[in-house]
Protein backbone atom coordinates (compact mmCIF):
# COMPACT_ATOMS: atom_id res chain seq x y z
CA UNK A 1 0.00 0.00 0.00
CA UNK A 2 1.10 3.75 -1.11
CA UNK A 3 -0.01 5.99 1.65
CA UNK A 4 -0.17 9.54 1.42
CA UNK A 5 -1.06 12.93 3.21
CA UNK A 6 -3.42 15.35 1.40
CA UNK A 7 -3.02 19.07 1.65
CA UNK A 8 -6.87 20.65 1.48
CA UNK A 9 -5.68 24.26 2.32
CA UNK A 10 -4.21 23.37 5.09
CA UNK A 11 -5.99 20.50 6.25
CA UNK A 12 -4.45 17.18 6.04
CA UNK A 13 -6.19 13.98 4.71
CA UNK A 14 -5.49 10.58 4.70
CA UNK A 15 -4.98 9.44 1.44
CA UNK A 16 -3.59 5.83 -0.56
CA UNK A 17 -2.62 5.85 -4.12
CA UNK A 18 -3.88 3.96 -6.20
CA UNK A 19 -2.89 3.10 -9.85
CA UNK A 20 -4.27 6.05 -12.00
CA UNK A 21 -5.93 7.96 -8.69
CA UNK A 22 -5.56 9.19 -4.75
CA UNK A 23 -8.26 7.65 -2.73
CA UNK A 24 -9.34 10.26 0.11
CA UNK A 25 -9.91 8.97 2.91
CA UNK A 26 -10.74 11.58 4.78
CA UNK A 27 -13.53 12.31 2.10
CA UNK A 28 -14.66 8.72 1.37
CA UNK A 29 -16.08 8.46 5.05
CA UNK A 30 -18.24 11.90 4.55
CA UNK A 31 -19.97 9.58 1.90
CA UNK A 32 -19.53 5.89 3.38
CA UNK A 33 -18.96 5.96 7.51
CA UNK A 34 -16.96 2.80 9.01
CA UNK A 35 -16.20 2.66 12.50
CA UNK A 36 -12.52 1.97 13.13
CA UNK A 37 -11.19 3.37 9.73
CA UNK A 38 -8.35 6.01 10.56
CA UNK A 39 -8.10 9.10 9.68
CA UNK A 40 -4.18 10.33 10.09
CA UNK A 41 -1.24 8.34 8.67
CA UNK A 42 0.44 7.91 12.23
CA UNK A 43 -2.50 6.13 13.58
CA UNK A 44 -2.28 3.47 10.65
CA UNK A 45 1.60 3.34 11.38
CA UNK A 46 0.78 2.51 15.06
CA UNK A 47 -1.66 -0.32 14.19
CA UNK A 48 -0.87 -1.47 10.71
CA UNK A 49 -1.81 -5.09 11.65
CA UNK A 50 -5.40 -4.08 12.13
CA UNK A 51 -6.07 -1.27 10.39
CA UNK A 52 -4.22 -1.92 7.02
CA UNK A 53 -6.56 -5.05 6.14
CA UNK A 54 -9.33 -3.15 6.99
CA UNK A 55 -8.50 0.04 4.60
CA UNK A 56 -8.11 -2.55 1.88
CA UNK A 57 -11.63 -3.58 2.24
CA UNK A 58 -13.30 -0.67 3.19
CA UNK A 59 -11.12 0.81 -0.24
CA UNK A 60 -12.38 -1.94 -2.01
CA UNK A 61 -15.72 -1.52 -0.93
CA UNK A 62 -16.04 1.90 -1.78
CA UNK A 63 -14.56 1.92 -5.59
CA UNK A 64 -17.38 -0.71 -6.30
CA UNK A 65 -19.51 2.10 -7.28
CA UNK A 66 -17.62 4.79 -7.84
CA UNK A 67 -16.77 6.97 -10.89
CA UNK A 68 -13.99 9.44 -11.54
CA UNK A 69 -14.48 12.95 -10.01
CA UNK A 70 -15.92 12.23 -6.85
CA UNK A 71 -14.67 14.12 -4.08
CA UNK A 72 -12.52 10.83 -3.20
CA UNK A 73 -11.22 9.59 -6.40
CA UNK A 74 -8.66 12.24 -7.28
CA UNK A 75 -6.80 13.24 -10.25
CA UNK A 76 -2.81 12.95 -8.57
CA UNK A 77 -1.80 15.53 -11.13
CA UNK A 78 -4.69 17.61 -8.90
CA UNK A 79 -3.37 16.49 -5.10
CA UNK A 80 -1.18 18.81 -3.23
CA UNK A 81 0.81 16.54 -0.52
CA UNK A 82 2.18 16.60 2.93
CA UNK A 83 5.07 14.82 4.36
CA UNK A 84 3.89 11.36 3.96
CA UNK A 85 5.02 11.12 7.87
CA UNK A 86 3.84 13.97 9.29
CA UNK A 87 4.91 14.05 13.40
CA UNK A 88 7.58 11.04 13.32
CA UNK A 89 8.78 10.74 17.82
CA UNK A 90 12.38 10.15 16.40
CA UNK A 91 14.37 11.72 13.22
CA UNK A 92 17.52 9.50 13.65
CA UNK A 93 20.21 10.14 10.92
CA UNK A 94 23.15 7.75 9.80
CA UNK A 95 25.76 9.37 8.26
CA UNK A 96 28.93 8.15 5.83
CA UNK A 97 26.81 5.40 4.95
CA UNK A 98 27.31 4.71 1.18
CA UNK A 99 31.09 3.32 0.51
CA UNK A 100 31.43 5.55 -2.71
CA UNK A 101 30.29 8.35 -0.55
CA UNK A 102 32.59 7.76 1.84
CA UNK A 103 35.32 7.70 -0.79
CA UNK A 104 34.22 10.88 -2.47
CA UNK A 105 34.90 12.51 0.87
CA UNK A 106 37.86 11.43 1.95
CA UNK A 107 36.58 10.05 4.77
CA UNK A 108 37.37 6.28 6.78
CA UNK A 109 35.09 3.50 6.02
CA UNK A 110 33.03 3.89 9.81
CA UNK A 111 33.46 0.59 11.89
CA UNK A 112 29.64 1.44 13.91
CA UNK A 113 27.02 3.40 12.20
CA UNK A 114 27.78 7.11 12.63
CA UNK A 115 24.16 8.49 13.97
CA UNK A 116 22.91 11.85 14.38
CA UNK A 117 19.42 13.50 14.86
CA UNK A 118 17.40 15.97 13.30
CA UNK A 119 14.12 17.67 14.88
CA UNK A 120 10.45 17.76 13.29
CA UNK A 121 11.06 21.62 12.13
CA UNK A 122 13.25 20.32 8.91
CA UNK A 123 9.97 18.15 8.02
CA UNK A 124 8.30 19.63 4.63
CA UNK A 125 5.92 18.36 1.71
CA UNK A 126 6.81 17.36 -1.47
CA UNK A 127 6.35 20.52 -3.36
CA UNK A 128 7.08 22.82 -0.64
CA UNK A 129 9.54 25.34 -1.78
CA UNK A 130 12.54 24.93 0.73
CA UNK A 131 13.73 28.31 2.42
CA UNK A 132 18.06 28.70 2.04
CA UNK A 133 19.12 30.33 4.93
CA UNK A 134 21.56 32.56 3.46
CA UNK A 135 21.82 34.96 6.73
CA UNK A 136 23.57 32.12 8.08
CA UNK A 137 24.94 29.64 5.56
CA UNK A 138 26.01 29.51 1.49
CA UNK A 139 26.80 25.75 1.20
CA UNK A 140 23.29 24.03 0.93
CA UNK A 141 23.88 20.43 -0.14
CA UNK A 142 21.43 18.18 -1.30
CA UNK A 143 21.25 14.22 -0.49
CA UNK A 144 18.87 11.58 -1.67
CA UNK A 145 17.90 9.04 1.19
CA UNK A 146 15.74 5.99 1.87
CA UNK A 147 13.99 6.46 5.26
CA UNK A 148 13.11 3.63 7.38
CA UNK A 149 9.47 3.91 9.40
CA UNK A 150 9.58 2.13 12.01
CA UNK A 151 5.85 0.21 12.08
CA UNK A 152 6.49 -1.89 15.87
CA UNK A 153 8.08 -1.51 18.98
CA UNK A 154 11.98 -2.03 18.60
CA UNK A 155 14.43 -2.98 21.93
CA UNK A 156 17.58 -5.27 21.55
CA UNK A 157 16.39 -6.78 18.06
CA UNK A 158 18.69 -8.71 16.19
CA UNK A 159 19.39 -8.28 12.74
CA UNK A 160 17.50 -10.97 11.09
CA UNK A 161 14.22 -9.71 13.01
CA UNK A 162 14.68 -6.34 12.26
CA UNK A 163 13.11 -6.04 9.43
CA UNK A 164 10.32 -7.49 10.37
CA UNK A 165 9.26 -3.69 12.71
CA UNK A 166 9.66 -1.84 10.21
CA UNK A 167 5.99 -0.50 8.47
CA UNK A 168 7.39 1.37 5.53
CA UNK A 169 9.77 3.54 3.18
CA UNK A 170 9.85 6.93 1.82
CA UNK A 171 12.20 9.22 -0.09
CA UNK A 172 14.24 12.25 1.78
CA UNK A 173 16.00 15.15 0.85
CA UNK A 174 18.39 15.18 3.67
CA UNK A 175 19.57 19.21 2.91
CA UNK A 176 22.71 19.93 4.55
CA UNK A 177 24.51 23.40 4.97
CA UNK A 178 27.86 22.20 4.93
CA UNK A 179 29.64 24.81 6.38
CA UNK A 180 27.83 24.62 9.48
CA UNK A 181 27.64 20.91 9.69
CA UNK A 182 31.61 21.28 9.49
CA UNK A 183 31.84 23.97 11.49
CA UNK A 184 32.20 22.44 14.69
CA UNK A 185 32.72 18.55 15.38
CA UNK A 186 28.92 17.85 15.83
CA UNK A 187 26.96 17.85 12.68
CA UNK A 188 23.48 18.91 13.98
CA UNK A 189 24.13 22.62 13.36
CA UNK A 190 24.11 21.80 9.21
CA UNK A 191 21.11 19.30 9.39
CA UNK A 192 18.50 20.88 10.93
CA UNK A 193 17.23 24.50 9.48
CA UNK A 194 13.25 24.87 9.12
CA UNK A 195 11.90 22.29 6.12
CA UNK A 196 15.84 20.62 5.52
CA UNK A 197 13.89 17.05 5.31
CA UNK A 198 11.14 17.00 3.06
CA UNK A 199 9.55 13.70 2.65
CA UNK A 200 7.60 11.85 0.28
CA UNK A 201 5.41 12.03 -1.65
CA UNK A 202 4.44 8.16 -0.62
CA UNK A 203 5.21 6.06 2.53
CA UNK A 204 4.91 2.36 0.87
CA UNK A 205 4.67 -0.83 3.32
CA UNK A 206 7.27 -2.91 3.59
CA UNK A 207 5.14 -5.34 2.28
CA UNK A 208 5.73 -3.41 -1.65
CA UNK A 209 9.46 -2.72 -1.32
CA UNK A 210 10.85 -6.18 -0.41
CA UNK A 211 14.31 -5.87 -0.28
CA UNK A 212 15.07 -2.21 0.74
CA UNK A 213 18.78 -2.57 -0.30
CA UNK A 214 17.95 -3.58 -3.67
CA UNK A 215 16.66 -0.15 -4.84
CA UNK A 216 18.04 2.37 -7.11
CA UNK A 217 18.61 5.99 -5.63
CA UNK A 218 19.04 9.46 -7.83
CA UNK A 219 18.98 13.08 -7.41
CA UNK A 220 18.68 15.72 -10.23
CA UNK A 221 19.44 19.20 -9.78
CA UNK A 222 16.87 21.59 -12.40
CA UNK A 223 16.84 18.00 -14.60
CA UNK A 224 20.53 17.28 -14.44
CA UNK A 225 21.29 13.79 -12.74
CA UNK A 226 24.12 14.32 -9.91
CA UNK A 227 23.34 11.39 -8.01
CA UNK A 228 22.83 8.05 -9.47
CA UNK A 229 23.49 4.68 -7.13
CA UNK A 230 21.85 1.46 -5.27
CA UNK A 231 21.72 0.81 -1.98
CA UNK A 232 22.81 -1.94 -2.03
CA UNK A 233 26.14 0.55 -1.86
CA UNK A 234 25.35 1.06 2.27
CA UNK A 235 28.35 0.16 4.34
CA UNK A 236 25.59 -0.59 6.80
CA UNK A 237 22.57 -2.18 5.64
CA UNK A 238 18.53 -1.44 6.77
CA UNK A 239 18.17 -4.75 8.81
CA UNK A 240 21.95 -3.84 10.66
CA UNK A 241 20.88 0.06 10.95
CA UNK A 242 17.46 -0.91 12.78
CA UNK A 243 19.05 -3.67 15.14
CA UNK A 244 22.25 -1.67 16.13
CA UNK A 245 20.09 1.14 17.09
CA UNK A 246 17.56 -0.62 18.72
CA UNK A 247 20.51 -1.98 21.27
CA UNK A 248 21.07 1.55 22.56
CA UNK A 249 17.55 3.47 22.43
CA UNK A 250 13.91 1.89 22.26
CA UNK A 251 12.46 2.24 18.43
CA UNK A 252 8.86 3.43 18.36
CA UNK A 253 6.17 3.94 15.65
CA UNK A 254 6.61 6.45 13.76
CA UNK A 255 10.33 6.54 14.49
CA UNK A 256 12.58 7.74 10.95
CA UNK A 257 15.73 6.33 10.07
CA UNK A 258 17.49 8.19 7.42
CA UNK A 259 19.81 5.40 6.36
CA UNK A 260 22.59 7.64 4.25
CA UNK A 261 23.38 9.07 0.55
CA UNK A 262 25.49 8.03 -2.09
CA UNK A 263 28.04 10.00 -3.81
CA UNK A 264 27.79 12.75 -6.10
CA UNK A 265 26.74 15.37 -3.30
CA UNK A 266 28.79 18.74 -3.74
CA UNK A 267 31.01 18.29 -1.20
CA UNK A 268 32.46 15.76 -2.72
CA UNK A 269 33.55 17.84 -5.78
CA UNK A 270 36.82 19.48 -5.55
CA UNK A 271 36.34 22.44 -3.77
CA UNK A 272 36.88 24.98 -6.87
CA UNK A 273 33.94 22.92 -8.71
CA UNK A 274 31.36 23.03 -5.49
CA UNK A 275 28.54 25.12 -6.85
CA UNK A 276 25.78 25.11 -3.97
CA UNK A 277 22.17 24.92 -4.33
CA UNK A 278 20.90 28.81 -4.77
CA UNK A 279 17.78 30.51 -5.26
CA UNK A 280 15.52 28.62 -8.23
CA UNK A 281 17.16 25.69 -8.08
CA UNK A 282 14.68 22.61 -8.57
CA UNK A 283 15.76 19.22 -6.56
CA UNK A 284 14.16 15.79 -7.25
CA UNK A 285 14.64 12.36 -4.67
CA UNK A 286 13.32 9.42 -6.56
CA UNK A 287 13.66 5.89 -5.44
CA UNK A 288 12.74 2.73 -6.96
CA UNK A 289 9.17 2.11 -6.18
CA UNK A 290 8.62 5.54 -3.73
CA UNK A 291 7.96 7.83 -6.15
CA UNK A 292 9.42 11.26 -6.91
CA UNK A 293 9.90 14.08 -4.49
CA UNK A 294 10.46 17.27 -6.02
CA UNK A 295 10.89 20.58 -4.50
CA UNK A 296 12.58 24.27 -5.28
CA UNK A 297 15.59 25.78 -3.40
CA UNK A 298 14.25 29.37 -2.41
CA UNK A 299 16.29 32.73 -0.44
CA UNK A 300 14.83 32.98 2.97
CA UNK A 301 12.76 35.93 3.60
CA UNK A 302 11.72 37.20 6.95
Amino acid sequence: MKLVTIDHSGNIHLGVKLDNNVFDITEALKAFPEEGIPTDVMSVIANSEAVIPQLERYIARVLEGATAGTAYLLDESQVSYGPCVTNPGKIICVGLNYRKHAEETNAAIPQYPILFNKFNNTIASPGDDIPLPNRVTSQVDYEAELVIVIGKQAKYVSKEQALSHVFGYCNVNDLSARDLQMRTQQWLLGKSCDKFSPLGPYLVTADEVGDPNQLTITCTVNGETRQSSHTSDMIFHCDEIVSYISQHMTLSPGDIILTGTPEGVVLGKPVDQRVYLKHGDVVTIEIEKLGALTNRMVDELL
